[in-house]
Order: C-alpha cells, then structure tokens, then sequence
C-alpha cells in the first residue's frame, strides 16, 4: 500500500512537471547556456580563454545543472509548503510514513536534476567541440545521478530550515558561493598556488561532482582521483538526506 502511495504521489509530481515544461527548461537551461557563450565562445575568440578550455567547462556545466536542478526543484517550494500555505497537508494525508514524504520529495527533485543535467549536453556539444570517450560515459552517468540526489538532499535541509522571510537573501548566501567554489569553472588540481581557495572549494561537495564528470569524460585534465568524487558525494547524500528528514518531521508535524 505504501509503495503504491508513492508512487502514485511521484507520478503526480512529474504530471506536473510535465505541464510546467517551459518554464523548467527556462529555469534550468538559461544560466548555463550563458555561461558557455561568455566564457566559451565570447572570450574563446577573443583569446581570452585557451584553447579548449570549454571541454574543460562543460563538465562541470553539467555538474552544476544536475546538482542545483534538484536543489532548487526541492527548496524553494518546500519553504513555501512548510509555512503558510501548507500544501504539505495534502500529501501528509496520502497512506504514507512522514519520512516517506520527504524521501519523495528527494526522488522527485533528484529526476529533475538529472532531466536538467542530460538536456544540457546537446545544448553544450552544439557549442563545445569535445572528444569523450565512450569508456568514460558510463561513469559520468553515475556522478550525474550522484550530483543530482545530492542537491535533492542538500535542498531537502535547506527548505526545512529556512524560514519564507529570508527565502530572498537564500541566493546570495547560499546558492553564490556554492556556485563558484564548485570546481565548475576550474579543475580543482589548478588550485595549487592558491590554496586556501582549494581548501574551500574542497569543503563545497558540489567540487566532487564537477571532478568526477571530468575525470570521466577529460581524463587527460589533472583531477581529484575518481574513487574520491564517488565517495565524498554518496556520504554527502546520506547525511543531508538524514538531516532533511529530520528537519521535515520537525516542520510537518508542527
């Protein structure tokens, strides 16, 4: 009964998805096509950029819209249902554990992370002139998946944390700085001769997930060894996850 219960409160949420279709792609799909013009095509012929510097770009592109595709699919409305409109009521009503809700909520944002994740890559060959290998995109699938759970965990204890009324400062305090400490616009190893911004990009778990895409798909690009992007990530899920649920059963049931 509960199985069916979740997955009849999932297939609801992609039907929705579904029909708010543009406005996802717009969502997910618009800072990171820019990122790739500026950076990449802009600068690159200007001579600002080295030369293939977007193969090196593109990973961590497709790192960050899985990662923050999910986090942002599960926190900024769980804020909202949380407090006054309380739209969590209805599906607290569904024939299911509290805490099954809340790994709902996880799944459901870790399929839009990695929906936003794999339509970037048509977006980014169409731009980028890469080389992949085909031993290397079975792993990268992994990290994707691996990057699109951990930002459905991370944004499952942010929207059980954050009150509405600082929703508006969420961006710049959190989104920020987890955005350009993410190893997205640069391989970690790069770091060496700056080292305390290496430390602290080494704290962001969103730095795993850019490695371990690029150690997947530009093996020849210096990079955190690959056993280590895997690791770091799946503790990162589990403890967030935990975190999450236990700020959602706190927030639910008050």
């Amino acid at each position: 009964m509960s199985g069916r219960a979740f997955l009849a409160v999932l297939g609801r949420d992609i039907y929705v998805t579904g029909r708010e279709l543009p406005s996802f792609l717009a969502q997910v799909l618009i800072q990171p096509f820019f990122f790739l013009l500026v950076f990449v095509v802009v600068l690159g012929r200007g001579g600002f950029v080295a030369e293939g510097y977007g193969e090196i770009m593109l990973p961590g592109l497709i790192a960050l819209n899985a990662m923050f595709g999910a986090l942002q699919s599960v926190a900024f409305p769980l804020v909202f249902e949380l407090s006054f409109s309380r739209e969590i009521d209805d599906r607290l009503l569904a024939p299911l554990p509290v805490w099954a809700v809340a790994v709902e909520k996880v799944v459901f944002a870790g399929l839009r992370g990695l929906l936003a994740s794999l339509l970037m890559v048509p977006i980014g060959l169409l731009m980028v002139d890469v080389g992949w290998p085909a031993a290397g995109l079975l792993p990268a699938l992994l990290m994707v998946v691996l990057g699109a759970l951990l930002g459905a965990a991370m944004g499952l204890t942010i929207g059980t944390a954050v009150p509405p009324r600082r929703i508006n400062i969420l961006f710049a305090v959190i989104f920020t700085p987890l955005l350009f400490t993410g190893s997205v616009q640069y391989p970690w190893l790069s770091l060496t001769d700056l080292r305390w911004f290496q430390v602290l990009s080494a704290l962001n778990p969103l730095t795993f997930v850019s490695e371990g895409i690029r150690a997947a798909l530009v093996p020849e690009v210096p990079h955190i060894p690959l056993w280590i992007c895997l690791l770091v990530p799946v503790v990162a899920i589990v403890l967030f996850t935990l975190l999450g649920i236990r700020g959602f059963l706190r927030r639910a049931l008050d």
